[in-house]
């Protein structure tokens, strides 16, 4: 039997490592595509080898074309490629007032969570429609990890915002588009789950999730996305496409 091979953007740290463990427990082979982690993605591969799975590690921007051809045929020799996991994403550098925003940081923001995952995706799902039409691998499946922030209004960072707003686009116009080839997508809309993204902000969600911010009163961790990502995986929605899973704590709920 072939491999069955994964692609997860920015998987050497966070959310992005949690989805790799969970994959390989599962048995996936995975890309494990960083950027600038080196070190922290040989560690990932290691503990992938360790559960007895396989690894690449491939060094990439999402944002550069060339980048992204590379890192798709780094997936492709290995087997067909059957899941996408977009999840590299970056908040801006410093957070500015929307009155305050620099074009430059709006522009690396929406280069690397938006536009790269747009081309990514652009480009395998053409890798993907041909895997259907040779019926080589399982039915293809794309993720992709958005945020909260897709729709609650964060003054100072929005261009982060309108970034992960995007992806929610994104995410229906590529369902709608593969949906007759047999190509899923899907979009798992985190909360505030800890990681390095979210650490400069620690005791400020400390206190508004002591406060009630969500009705599960704690943290996300990483695995917390990873058991959603590992339940798509595994196709047990077969008739879900476009469909929006949030692993927030309930934060999107209105509440009276």
């Amino acid at each position: 039997m072939s491999e069955r091979v994964a692609l997860v953007t920015g998987g050497s740290r966070g959310i992005g490592r949690g989805i790799v463990l969970a994959l390989a427990r599962a048995g996936w082979t995975t890309v494990v595509n960083y950027h600038s982690a080196a070190q922290a993605a040989k560690e990932v591969a290691a503990e992938v080898n360790a559960l007895g799975a396989k690894a690449a590690v491939v060094q990439a921007d999402v944002g550069s074309a060339a980048d992204r051809e590379r890192l798709v045929q780094a997936a492709l020799d290995l087997g067909p490629l059957e899941l996408l996991v977009n999840n590299a994403g970056m908040a801006p550098r410093q957070r500015a007032d929307l009155l305050q925003m620099s074009e430059s940081s709006y522009d690396e923001v929406m280069n690397v969570n938006l536009r790269g995952p747009f081309f990514l995706t652009q480009r395998v799902a053409h890798a993907m429609i041909q895997q259907v039409q040779a019926g080589a691998g399982g039915a293809p499946t794309i993720i992709n990890i958005g945020s909260v922030s897709a729709y609650a209004s964060s003054t100072n960072r929005g261009e982060y915002c309108i970034s992960k707003a995007g992806v929610a686009m994104m995410t229906a116009l590529f369902a709608d588009r593969l949906a007759e080839y047999g190509i899923n997508v899907y979009e798992i809309r985190p909360g505030i789950i800890a990681t390095d993204m979210t650490s400069v902000v620690q005791e400020k969600y400390d206190r508004m999730i002591d406060e009630g911010l969500t009705p599960i009163r704690r943290w996300g961790i990483p695995d917390d996305v990873a058991r959603a990502v590992l339940a798509i995986a595994k196709g047990d929605f077969p008739f879900s496409t476009g469909e929006v899973f949030n692993v927030d704590g309930g934060f999107h709920l209105r509440r009276l």
